[in-house]
């Protein structure tokens, strides 16, 4: 009897948190949808450092879900990593010129870390891809060294995500170099 009880309400603990999970992703895609609204709307005639500063304040999560929106509306093919990565890995994927590029969005109040930009580097050669490093923090030399003329990385920040995110308009990227990627390019994040 007791362990018929036990049973069902592990059973209803698991339908009530499986429901949970996919609520909280709705309201981040919710937010990223008003917010991404109002900065193409009114909030366009803001200067920078506002918009700038409500995006730092975003929810994490929800400011990958602005900028997948963003890339989508371009009128890019993305595919969201619905896993989390803890930060670890790309959030998502986007095909650029039939290019796969992997995202990584931070949504940094200070200065970006050029571990993240290293590892996101890391991330993409191993995986044969392009990436799109996409924050909202300043971006120190240390962090611009990681990024050289070999890299597979690009940086957006600044003036090209404000650009990105009100006009949808990705800045112009660089050409790929005459480094030769592994041949998993069509590779899915997993």
């Amino acid at each position: 009897m007791l362990l018929g009880i036990s049973a069902f309400l592990f059973g209803l603990l698991a339908f009530a948190f499986s429901r949970w999970v996919p609520l909280r992703h709705r309201w981040r895609r919710r937010q990223a949808r008003v917010i991404a609204g109002q900065l193409r709307g009114a909030d366009r005639l803001q200067p920078p450092q506002f918009r700038y500063a409500r995006l730092k304040a975003m929810d994490p999560l929800a400011f990958e879900e602005l900028l997948m929106e963003s890339l989508e509306r371009c009128g890019y093919k993305v595919t969201r990593n619905h896993r989390s990565a803890g930060g670890e890995g790309g959030d998502g994927e986007v095909v650029i010129d039939g290019s796969v590029w992997l995202i990584q969005a931070k949504r940094y109040k200070d200065t970006m870390q050029p571990e993240h930009v290293a590892a996101f580097e890391n991330l993409c050669r191993a995986k044969g891809c392009r990436g799109l490093f996409i924050h909202t923090g300043r971006t120190c030399p240390q962090s611009r060294a990681v990024i050289t003329d070999g890299s597979v990385v690009q940086i957006i920040a600044g003036r090209a995500l404000l650009a990105l995110l009100t006009e949808g308009s990705l800045p112009m990227l660089a050409p790929p170099t005459n480094q030769v990627l592994p041949a998993t390019t069509q590779g899915r994040l997993i």
